[in-house]
């Protein structure tokens, strides 16, 4: 089962047409790969300048990129979605395993 606990959410204007569930990056887009990020989009927008919702604190659900075990520390990957850490920055914890890219597993965020 896939839940989350979220003790934080901010919501920012978005500067492009955002998914849902995946790493947001300072500049209200997409997070670049082994970069920052300032949270998880909670839902999708469709035109810049909508207001997106972003979990800071607490568990979310957010999109693999990649097969993840269970407790992997995760950075952002491709499209801002979630990948093993390699040689970027740890972004969250995984909370479940995903088996494959496209699988929505919850992560606990770590502060980045």
């Amino acid at each position: 089962m896939t839940q989350k606990i979220s003790l934080l959410t901010l919501s920012i204007a978005a500067a492009a047409a955002l998914p849902a569930e995946r790493f947001l990056g300072p500049n209200a887009q997409l997070a670049a790969a082994a970069s920052h990020a300032i949270g998880v989009t909670v839902s999708q927008v469709t035109i810049a300048g909508e207001l997106i919702p972003y979990d800071v604190l607490g568990t979310t659900v957010v999109t693999a990129g990649a097969p993840i075990a269970a407790e992997a520390l995760l950075e952002v990957g491709a499209d801002g979605k979630a990948v093993p850490l390699a040689a970027g920055i740890a972004v969250a914890r995984a909370k479940q395993a995903a088996t494959a890219d496209g699988d929505r597993i919850e992560v606990l965020l770590l502060p980045n």
